[in-house]
């Protein structure tokens, strides 16, 4: 693990103590598991943005060819 130093108000320090105290950790478990926390939810709303730039891009396309026809040829006759 890397040793990193941070800031807190009085409010957050004390706040994070009561947590850490209440779930039997140290104030440093407790700060990974919210900043795991913070990623992972960055990361959710990174994929669901970049999904929703990407719906649709091909709807306008004229040079695409059917869907239809495309399928029409998967068919096994």
């Amino acid at each position: 693990m890397i040793r990193t130093q941070i800031y807190l108000t009085g409010r957050q320090r004390d706040q994070l103590a009561a947590i850490a105290s209440s779930g039997n950790k140290r104030q440093s478990e407790v700060i990974r598991e919210a900043v795991d926390r913070f990623i992972e939810q960055y990361g959710r709303d990174r994929r669901q943005s970049v999904l929703r730039a990407a719906a649709g891009i091909w709807k306008d396309r004229a040079d695409l060819p059917s869907l239809r026809v495309l399928r029409d040829t998967w068919n096994r006759d």
